[in-house]
């Protein structure tokens, strides 16, 4: 039998989740603009969903792309 190790959480405690940082951001979105499920991330329901709330938030400032059009 096997063991996987365990991954850690690509957020750090000191890291704040904002619309405003988009170095975070962007690690959680594919590269057709779609945000990543929460078992792809490897994080909490609560930072998936705060995440998701800066991530549409940002879309809506235009500080991200709803779409990649780079095809």
């Amino acid at each position: 039998m096997t063991f996987s190790r365990r991954r850690t959480s690509p957020i750090k405690p000191t890291d704040s989740i904002d619309y405003k940082n988009i170095d975070l951001l962007s690690q959680f979105i594919t590269e057709q603009g779609k945000i990543l499920p929460r078992r792809v991330n490897n994080i909490s329901a609560k930072q998936q969903r705060a995440i998701t709330k800066a991530i549409k938030q940002a879309r809506f400032l235009t500080l991200l792309p709803f779409l990649n059009q780079e095809i």
